[in-house]
């Protein structure tokens, strides 16, 4: 089951990317990151709130100070990192970056779980980057100098840093509770800690205004949706009901995914290279699944 999570949550990680890649043309990242968590944050509320599931009383406060945590970590610092990322090197290199995420993943719930990595897990994830890396080695962006290249790239480590220590860190608790309940407290959590930030911060009109109804909600309302709220939910389930490094390598295919979707909703040419890439990804799959 947790398998299923995690490969349904890459597949809807990818449609929500292409939805981000459009939005950034005109919004900034930490604007597009905070109006995914009001977004996500409101759907989560209203769920729990329809399904009569209370929010408060329901884990010991250590379990609520963890998911808070895991969330401002995964999702207020890590996503705005995704973004000033993106923005700045192009989908290409940071699906690259991006393939860092499953090694991360690996290496800290080794650390913080104890977790071992068979070596067929292993072949499946050295196969899952292989074809990220063949699918992402595209040339550099026209005019981009160096400097904008080691910032963005840096950008992306960070991002993927914190986005697997955030998730390792709350899947003990993950693991002894409610699927929906935990990723309503990680997304409120995150937004307690951007919203201040957002309104206290110098240029909190400007930074406000994707909150009027504008051209770029048509991008920016279905990436929200997809991206923050049903392909978290499938994070969590994921990483609750499979291990973390199984979880994290077939998250990872999100990114052949999105390669996909570009080329037939953003008319990027699917090349012989992308089409190896997936059969990589495919065949690593396959190891993951069966050991």
């Amino acid at each position: 089951m947790g398998e299923t999570y995690a490969l349904a949550c890459a597949l809807v990680w990818a449609f929500a990317v292409i939805f981000f890649r459009k939005s950034g043309e005109t919004v900034s990242p930490f604007s597009l990151n905070l109006f995914r968590v009001v977004v996500s944050s409101l759907l989560f509320a209203l769920t729990m709130v329809i399904l009569r599931r209370p929010i408060l009383g329901q884990a010991p406060l250590e379990d609520y100070l963890i998911l808070i945590a895991s969330g401002v970590i995964a999702i207020a610092f890590s996503d705005t990192l995704f973004h000033m990322c993106l923005n700045r090197v192009g989908a290409g290199l940071n699906a690259i970056v991006s393939t860092l995420y499953s090694p991360f993943i690996i290496l800290f719930a080794f650390l913080m779980l104890g977790e071992q990595l068979s070596w067929e897990q292993f072949l499946g994830m050295v196969l899952i980057m292989a074809g990220v890396v063949v699918t992402s080695a595209t040339r550099l962006p026209v005019g981009m100098d160096r400097r904008n290249l080691v910032i963005g790239v840096l950008y992306g480590v960070g991002s993927m840093i914190t986005l697997a220590f955030g998730i390792i860190l709350a899947k003990p608790v993950l693991e002894r509770s409610d699927v929906l309940w935990a990723t309503t407290v990680r997304q409120l959590g995150s937004f307690v800690v951007l919203a201040p930030v957002a309104l206290l911060l110098p240029g909190r009109q400007k930074r406000l205004a994707i909150f009027r109804p504008h051209a770029a909600w048509k991008f920016s309302v279905p990436g929200a949706f997809l991206g923050s709220y049903l392909a978290l939910i499938l994070w969590i389930g994921g990483m609750k009901y499979t291990t973390a490094a199984n979880a994290g390598i077939l998250n990872q295919t999100s990114t052949i995914y999105t390669l996909i979707f570009a080329s037939i909703f953003l008319k990027e040419p699917f090349t012989r290279r992308k089409g190896l890439a997936t059969f990589l990804a495919l065949l690593g799959i396959v190891f993951v699944l069966q050991f």
